[in-house]
């Protein structure tokens, strides 16, 4: 690994990932920083992609490929930035990376280490809808396609027991119990962010029934649930794993009015789950509370109409947080408030809630380290808040993609191809001086 480059990208989601790409085809050397073991991002738990219905695998997995292969990417998986010091064209940068304990040269994803080991977790990447080991991937076809081991609960890094059994299983030898964490200095000369988003927590919103009401998921459950490498193969049940819903509620606007904005994409979210289900379960009834559809440009609305023509019901809301739901017998009842004033109810069994995009978790401690102004609402903030813009409030660094504010994965593509230009630009007028 080298210890100077062009560029510092931290975060391999889209925007990460095609900004790393764009440099490193340029001739530009990039160290790419990713805290998961896996790149890819929010985008590669998606099944489909608006308003195209686009595999999103199979459009992603060029990328990452090209990603783990390109000469000029020093990829740094299970790492964190943890001090930035200096100016543009010369930052001093340290990290901190986490052991693997799996080797990424001499494992070749068999996932004969899996089935022996004793301890069985929650897999978080799966939004706790299955199962996983100690040692794991993250879902099938997640690249790259070797294993990490979680430290806290395999047994015998812990120090619980003395177990060995993925180590014994593996006839490559790919497994290092000794594996340590690791600090790295290294120079660049500009910086970009993309640590992407997270959905907003819908726990909290009691009225809804989320966490205590097994028939309400959360826009991202959805996706893994219709994911055809997610934990049900693609198909759709409901929790108990028994029966498929024949009646589905999907509430818009979760969070907007605490969090103060429109995330821009959800509606098109919720559109596309209403479009699966109908793939999958063409009798099953699909109604939308929304408050405000904000489906712009042709496509958009092409793609609206498509999904009100496949029998989908719009139920409008002056107020989203007036929706309520209980439960009613074996299944679900929804209380609203009709856009006349009349209350009603509808049972349904299952209901899903789109929440607003926020920032990923890990901003705050970023903004900090990297000394760049957040907005009101926790993304990072550019000097010029138009569209597009990518500089923030320091010289040399960044930022592209859902880092800067929410959207979906066409424009943080476009906000990172805008970056690159900004960072060329500087790294020629730092050649120059």
């Amino acid at each position: 690994m080298n210890n100077t480059y062009d560029t510092l990208v931290i975060g391999s989601g889209i925007a990460g990932m095609e900004a790393s790409l764009l440099l490193a085809k340029g001739g530009k050397k990039v160290c790419l920083v990713e805290k998961l073991p896996l790149i890819g991002g929010n985008i590669i738990k998606n099944e489909e992609s608006y308003p195209h219905l686009e595999c999103s695998t199979c459009m992603v997995a060029p990328v990452q490929q090209e990603i783990l292969q390109h000469p000029n990417i020093d990829l740094m998986m299970l790492s964190t930035v943890q001090k930035v010091e200096g100016e543009a064209g010369d930052f001093h940068v340290t990290l901190h990376q986490k052991p693997r304990y799996v080797s990424l040269t001499a494992c070749i994803g068999c996932g004969m280490c899996y089935e022996p080991c004793p301890v069985s977790l929650k897999n978080e990447w799966e939004e706790n809808l299955s199962d996983k080991k100690a040692i794991y991937i993250a879902c099938a076809g997640a690249l790259p396609n070797v294993p990490v081991i979680d430290p806290e609960h395999c047994l015998q890094i812990s120090g619980k027991k003395n177990c060995k059994a993925c180590q014994e299983a593996c006839m490559f030898e790919a497994i290092d119990f000794s594996d340590q964490e690791n600090e790295v200095d290294i120079r660049v000369k500009t910086i970009v962010v993309a640590t992407g988003f997270e959905l907003l927590d819908v726990s909290h919103f009691s009225h809804l029934g989320y966490g205590k009401l097994p028939g309400v998921y959360t826009a991202m459950e959805f996706e893994r649930l219709f994911a055809s490498n997610g934990p049900t193969s693609g198909e759709l049940t409901l929790r108990d794993g028994e029966k498929a819903p024949k009646s589905v509620a999907i509430v818009h606007c979760i969070g907007r009015k605490e969090q103060g904005y429109c995330s821009g994409v959800c509606c098109m979210s919720s559109l596309k789950h209403a479009h699966f289900v109908k793939h999958k379960l063409p009798d099953a009834s699909i109604t939308h509370f929304y408050s405000d559809l904000c489906v712009p440009g042709k496509l958009s609305q092409k793609f609206l109409h498509q999904v009100k023509e496949e029998g989908v019901h719009f139920i409008f809301q002056t107020d989203p947080e007036a929706v309520r739901v209980a439960e009613n017998g074996s299944g679900l009842e929804v209380k609203y408030t009709h856009g006349k004033g009349v209350q009603e109810t509808l049972s349904v069994d299952m209901v899903i809630l789109e929440p607003a995009m926020i920032p990923d978790k890990t901003a705050s401690q970023i903004a900090k380290i990297l000394a760049i102004d957040q907005d009101n609402h926790g993304f990072f903030r550019t000097l010029d808040e138009k569209a597009g813009s990518t500089e923030t409030s320091r010289s040399g660094i960044f930022v592209a993609g859902c880092a800067e504010g929410p959207k979906d994965a066409q424009y943080a593509v476009i906000q990172a191809e805008s970056a690159v230009g900004h960072v060329v630009r500087s790294l020629s007028v730092s050649h120059t001086e």
